[in-house]
């Protein structure tokens, strides 16, 4: 491998399911451009998932190589402080121009970004889309079935012209920098856009561009919610979507495809500017999602911070390597982790991480010198019932009674079992849930892939589930803790 350090792009979706790819079997997807990746220069991981089914302390795990337990990055508000590892700051420290457009839910709102990006892009461009977050007529009156389902449906500019909203200014302006850039300093691009994040809306031609005919339906909601997290039963409740026929879910699940099918086009655009600059050989092009996404399954819409279906915890992730490591392109069915991300970065630009992290690099499974990677992956979440200050309450004072995410508030904010600490262990053919406070969850996936089932008290799995308990505790027992590499004096310096 070469000396040289490639550009690194790192394209962020949120809440981008690891089903919604046409290359992994969705019928009805339209990502021609990420399919083209893995068929020509780059590797799909068809088995990845996130450390967390929610943005911040997925993030705060894929920046780090930190799972989320190790130093408590656990919630929506405890983000990375100062004195601990970003690979973002690691970049720019090791000589990379890192220019960061989009949201942040990564570091501290009051730290600001200039520790971790040269730039922190304010686009200057006029956006004519919406903001869904904010105007909110679509949602339809308050004791409406519409009212948190998270529905907008189809999108039209606020005036003549093209559909420009954050997204699309974020991706327009980081074309235009790497066709422009002359610097000396090797370019980190980070884009970690809002789509498809819910509420589900989308601009033509993305929205008629999925066939709702090749649509599979939604899974069915729990036939019994009694062995499940109870969080699941008050969401179920109160999201108020029980008469909601095949076909209204349907349609929203074509409305996020849509959105999924404009994000590959975003992705198009920018290895677009790549060729045309020049730099697509030199460019290592990493594109993943933090976590998926409800999208009807169960019932439900939106994510929830404690229960992990694989609809929200298995996420895309495709890389794209220089032109100087020879990948083997096509698809590996290897469980990774977004944890092994900083590891896979640090090696492709030969950079060190002096610190402990529990990632793996990626690069022998991208060169096909290994086909395995992992014998399991593991994603978490929730709280202990003591600790208030998890339960994101501060989110009830910002977003107000009326926000779409009150129906999952109201459980997280509870002094029950609701929002209890939980953990996930994921073989490619079971799954183990360990839960603090209520009943533990065990799938057959071979059987049962929707995980509709709770098999934990079969007596004939009892051996698997010891087995699975243990390997749990032998992971708890590797990732407990990190001890800095700089060690400290023992003693009191002499006095002269």
């Amino acid at each position: 491998m070469t000396t040289k350090k490639p550009h690194i792009i790192i394209f962020n979706p949120d809440q981008f399911r690891g089903d919604a790819l046409a290359h992994l079997g969705c019928a009805a997807a339209v990502t021609p451009n990420l399919d083209r990746t893995c068929q020509t220069d780059g590797v799909s991981f068809a088995q990845a998932y996130c450390q967390n089914p929610v943005c911040t302390p997925s993030r705060c795990s894929f920046m780090s190589g930190w799972y989320p337990h190790v130093q408590g990055h656990r919630t929506m508000y405890h983000m990375m402080q100062e004195h601990e590892p970003v690979l973002l700051r690691i970049l720019k420290e090791q000589g990379y121009f890192v220019w960061w457009g989009g949201k942040n839910d990564l570091l501290p709102g009051e730290d600001g970004y200039a520790s971790a990006c040269d730039v922190y892009n304010r686009t200057r461009r006029r956006l004519t889309g919406f903001n869904l977050h904010a105007e909110t007529a679509w949602r339809g009156a308050p004791d409406g079935d519409n009212y948190y389902s998270f529905y907008a449906g189809r999108l039209e500019p606020k005036e003549p012209g093209p559909y420009i909203d954050d997204d699309w200014a974020q991706v327009l302006d980081a074309a235009d920098l790497i066709r422009t850039y002359d610097g000396e300093k090797p370019l980190c691009i980070y884009l970690p856009l809002l789509y498809p994040h819910p509420p589900y809306g989308v601009e033509e031609p993305y929205y008629s561009q999925i066939d709702r005919a090749r649509i599979k339906p939604p899974v069915k909601p729990y036939a019994n919610w009694q062995d499940k997290p109870s969080l699941l039963l008050g969401l179920w409740e109160s999201q108020r979507l029980q008469n909601w026929s095949e076909d209204r879910f349907i349609e929203l699940k074509a409305t996020y495809l849509g959105m999924c099918a404009r994000i590959d086009a975003q992705y198009g655009f920018l290895l677009e500017a790549l060729r045309d600059s020049g730099r697509y050989d030199d460019s290592a092009v990493f594109f993943f999602s933090d976590h998926g996404d409800f999208t009807g399954d169960y019932g439900l819409v939106e994510k929830t911070q404690n229960t992990f279906q694989d609809c929200l915890t298995h996420v895309p992730l495709v890389i794209k390597p220089p032109s100087w490591l020879q990948a083997q392109a096509g698809i590996s069915r290897a469980l990774v982790e977004l944890v092994d991300f900083p590891a896979t970065v640090a090696e492709l630009a030969g950079i060190p991480l002096r610190y402990s992290q529990f990632g793996r690099s990626l690069v022998p499974l991208l060169t096909g010198t290994e086909q395995e990677h992992r014998d399991a992956v593991f994603c978490e979440g929730g709280r202990l019932v003591e600790e208030k200050h998890c339960s994101e309450s501060r989110s009830l004072e910002i977003v107000g009674p009326d926000s779409l995410y009150m129906p999952r508030l109201r459980q997280q904010i509870k002094q029950g079992p609701e929002h209890g600490k939980a953990i996930m262990l994921r073989t490619k053919t079971h799954k183990y849930v360990y839960r603090l406070y209520e009943q533990d969850e065990f799938y057959d996936l071979v059987s049962d892939p929707d995980e509709t089932v709770n098999r934990i008290g079969d007596p004939d799995h009892q051996d698997l589930i010891r087995e699975l308990r243990d390997r749990l505790l032998r992971f708890f027992m590797e990732t407990a803790d990190v001890v800095p590499w700089q060690p400290n004096e023992r003693n009191f310096p002499r006095e002269p």
